[in-house]
């Protein structure tokens, strides 16, 4: 993985004094709250429902048993004991006091972490793929390009102040677990005719309260000049985004004003400017510097087939549940990825205690080169485990309950943290995730259904990306009163869509049996080895729309 050089921690260990004084400021007066927003939007201080909140970066999903260990003792000592994975890789401390948040950055900045670009109008922590170097179809690691385009947008002077917020994802195979073409711009590494690695662009995705599929404008940039492209593509957004109407400012809207043909006729323009002033032309040195950092582990040379996994999947029926939904097929013969769950029945998405983390990060240390990943969908992953050593971090995973069998199905929920932290919600998402995964527990009815993914989002900033989910769950507010709207057909895949309305939303009481309806409904619809996904695309939204409101 990435470690910092002379200039990195520089930078941070800068930024850290910089912000020390700025909250001194702050705490003795001298600076009002809304004099010192800004700055503290620049270092990741959001203020919430109940406290102020800390978001700390993990670029490209990807941190070290020491950064691990380090997150765990920030949560017991300055927060509640535990942290928030988001749909950002990143993690949130949602009960930080002010005053500590200076001494959080430099015990961050020990194990090379930072707070920087995890807000405010800027381009914001780059995000891949878990399976990054592990993945079978994987044609490039995406994280050397995260990294790449990490150092070039850190404080860049242009894009420091955007119309809005920026969010770019990279993936590396065609399966795209990233969710690019719901990003500011997208990146899929992809091989010319010549056999050569370059990307495929996708700009103007993002969901909120205009949700958009990105639309393709480059087929293959090269590699040399892939910044000189995003560049690009910055400046058009720079000069010709809204910075009059916050709910008109992302560059989705820009795309859709202008369309796909126009965005990119003027990037190609800015672009060939770009490229003519020999601005910007990525050297192959420094990539060849930065892959090194990413280089494969020293794997052994293991037959594909495990003794020790066969007997045990054969003797442990749990084991076995637990390695059919959430162990993952490895590039190298002889390895697995291990994805850990943080979604127990009953608990709350993404959520994972200290004490937790702390046995994560012993588990990465012993069995998977001391690196772990976290997930758009607020999970862990172990890319790199023998399998013949999976059933040993099963059981170091369970009395921690780390060992939930639900990766990819219904209970396995994403939810942002909704009224009960967030001062722009509307409703509440954690206790209908909560409720809904006690509604499902049975293992055996999980697998059943299959792969379903609820989506639940407290508002329309959609947070929880309620409108990729196969089932999205909405919270609305009539006249003081939680409702609940749902959407069915999202996804967030390489067949990128944007779910359906259904039509009049539930209430708190009826939403959980609402999504009870749609399960029944699908199991009784499908063909042999249909997903609901599958389902859906097939029959449509009318069989679902019959069920729910004969129901309710």
């Amino acid at each position: 993985m990435y470690r910092y050089d002379e200039f990195d921690q520089q930078l941070v260990n800068e930024r850290v004094a910089q912000f020390s004084g700025q909250v001194a400021r702050r705490l003795s007066g001298e600076l009002t709250e809304d004099e010192f927003k800004q700055l503290r939007l620049m270092n990741g201080v959001y203020l919430q429902l109940h406290a102020y909140m800390l978001r700390i970066a993990v670029p490209y999903g990807t941190l070290s048993s020491k950064q691990l260990r380090m997150l765990a003792h920030i949560g017991r000592k300055y927060d509640r004991g535990y942290g928030h994975f988001t749909t950002r890789q990143n993690l949130q401390f949602n009960w930080p006091a002010l005053k500590d948040v200076p001494d959080i950055l430099r015990d961050l900045a020990s194990v090379e972490m930072h707070c920087i670009q995890t807000s405010g109008n800027c381009i914001r922590n780059v995000t891949s793929d878990q399976y990054a170097g592990a993945a079978k179809e994987e044609l490039e690691d995406p994280r050397i390009v995260s990294e790449i385009i990490r150092q070039w947008s850190t404080f860049h002077p242009e894009f420091s102040f955007l119309p809005r917020k920026f969010k770019i994802a990279v993936s590396g195979t065609p399966d795209d677990r990233a969710a690019i073409r719901v990003h500011d711009i997208g990146i899929q590494i992809v091989k010319n005719g010549k056999d050569e690695i370059g990307y495929e662009i996708f700009v103007g995705g993002g969901l909120g309260r205009t949700p958009m599929v990105g639309k393709k404008i480059a087929d293959f940039v090269p590699k040399e000049d892939l910044l000189a492209y995003l560049e690009a593509i910055l400046r058009v957004y720079n000069m010709y985004g809204r910075r009059d109407n916050i709910y008109k400012a992302r560059i989705k809207i820009l795309v859709h004003e202008i369309g796909a043909d126009e965005m990119k006729r003027q990037v190609d323009a800015e672009f060939a400017e770009i490229r003519k002033a020999g601005a910007l032309h990525l050297p192959q040195e420094e990539v060849a510097r930065i892959e090194a950092y990413f280089r494969a582990p020293d794997f052994e040379t293991l037959p594909d087939e495990s003794t020790e996994l066969n007997k045990a999947v054969v003797a442990d029926p749990a084991f076995a549940n637990w390695v059919k939904s959430n162990v993952a097929a490895h590039r190298v013969p002889g390895y697995a990825i291990v994805n850990i769950s943080l979604k127990p029945i009953g608990g709350t998405p993404g959520d994972c205690s200290s004490d937790q983390m702390d046995a994560v990060a012993d588990i990465a240390e012993k069995y998977s080169f001391d690196e772990l990943r976290v997930t758009h969908e607020q999970n862990l992953t172990l890319a790199h485990v023998r399998k013949k050593d999976l059933h040993a971090v099963y059981q170091a995973l369970k009395p921690h309950d780390l060992a939930t069998a639900n990766i990819n199905l219904i209970t396995d929920q994403i939810a942002c943290p909704g009224l009960d932290y967030c001062a722009l919600a509307n409703a509440r998402s954690i206790p209908i995730a909560q409720r809904i995964s006690e509604r499902f527990a049975d293992i055996e009815r999980q697998h059943d259904i299959g792969e379903l993914k609820i989506n639940t989002s407290g508002c329309i900033n959609a947070c929880g990306h309620h409108h990729v989910g196969h089932i999205g769950i909405l919270g609305v507010d009539k006249k003081g009163v939680e409702y609940y709207q749902v959407t069915l057909g999202g996804a967030a895949d390489e067949k990128t869509a944007v779910g359906d309305i259904v039509g009049p939303a539930f209430t708190e009481e009826q939403i959980v049996d609402a999504i009870e309806t749609i399960v029944t409904t699908y199991l009784g619809t499908r063909q042999p080895g249909e997903r609901f996904i599958d389902t859906y695309r097939r029959v449509g939204i009318d069989p679902f729309k019959e069920s729910l409101y004969a129901t309710h």
